[in-house]
């Protein structure tokens, strides 16, 4: 059994901005990881989310494969990706991605008839979620010393490159010697990740990736709260000071089901430094 992480708890509802930059900060450089708080998406709209994601991954899988993955949107089968290409097998989940609204036509959606109000709940949801990564945003500029509007100033956030992802992890463990994971081991290659699990455990952080043998942490859920990770673009971004944290998912014998926003910056932004050295 790996020990349990203790992650920082940021409020994103705090009045006090310099002192919850400098909480994201220490964050950011400790862990790459954190929990957020008070972030303005309710509940009735988390359960909602929850429910209909467990409504469309309960369909037929012929249906599901009506929807099948193209240009990065749609339905993913179980074992269909497989993150760390040096697992011995792909990764034990399914998924549906859906692209920002600014590329709307891209999107596939399940039939209205087949699961009501699932377009408008997931497309209600994204809006909320990106509000709140964009108030995020502002706080990782001050934790970095700069104007709290420096990412907004640069066009990053503009026309977002964000995607949505829905999950689904059975609970069957493979009885083979084989390790399989739900989600093998990575780092996401964005700026920020903001997850939402159903509380069920697996998710497993790495902090120190370039260390072997790896040492495996549990991070908890704590109700109502996202879990936040830094991603390579952001790392790149601020110089290797904020830690991109390698993660994982691995099967628990329990179904588990969660839902990320994988958030990048304006698709015709260059990537860059924007500190010039790792002052602490």
């Amino acid at each position: 059994m790996s020990q349990a992480l203790q992650l920082p708890i940021i409020d994103l509802s705090s009045t006090d901005r310099l002192s919850t930059a400098n909480s994201i900060r220490q964050a950011c450089m400790d862990h790459g990881f954190f929990y957020l708080v008070n972030h303005g998406v309710e509940e009735e709209l988390r359960k909602e989310v929850f429910d209909l994601s467990k409504k469309f991954f309960l369909l037929p899988l012929e249906e599901k494969m009506k929807l099948a993955v193209k240009k990065h949107r749609g339905y993913t089968g179980l074992y269909d990706e497989k993150i760390d290409s040096s697992s011995a097998k792909a990764d034990s989940r399914e998924g549906f991605y859906i692209g920002p609204p600014a590329e709307n036509h891209l999107n596939q959606w399940p039939f209205e008839e087949d699961l009501p109000s699932w377009r408008s709940t997931m497309e209600a949801y994204y809006k909320k979620v990106m509000s709140a990564g964009t108030k995020l945003i502002s706080l990782i500029a001050l934790a970095l010393y700069l104007d709290e509007d420096f990412f907004q100033k640069l066009g990053a956030l503009n026309e977002p490159l964000a995607f949505m992802g829905l999950f689904h992890y059975p609970g069957e463990v493979d009885s083979s010697k084989e390790e399989v994971y739900g989600a093998s081991a990575h780092s996401d290659f964005g700026m920020i990740t903001l997850l939402l699990t159903d509380g069920v455990p697996g998710l497993q952080v790495c902090s120190e990736k370039f260390k072997q043998p790896r040492v495996w942490e549990d991070v908890p859920s704590i109700s109502g709260a996202f879990i936040v990770n830094i991603g390579d673009m952001m790392e790149r971004c601020t110089n290797c000071l904020f830690r991109s944290t390698m993660h994982r998912v691995v099967a628990t014998g329990e179904e588990r089901y969660s839902v990320k926003i994988f958030l990048f910056v304006f698709i015709f932004s260059v990537i860059s430094c924007v500190i010039a050295s790792q002052v602490v």
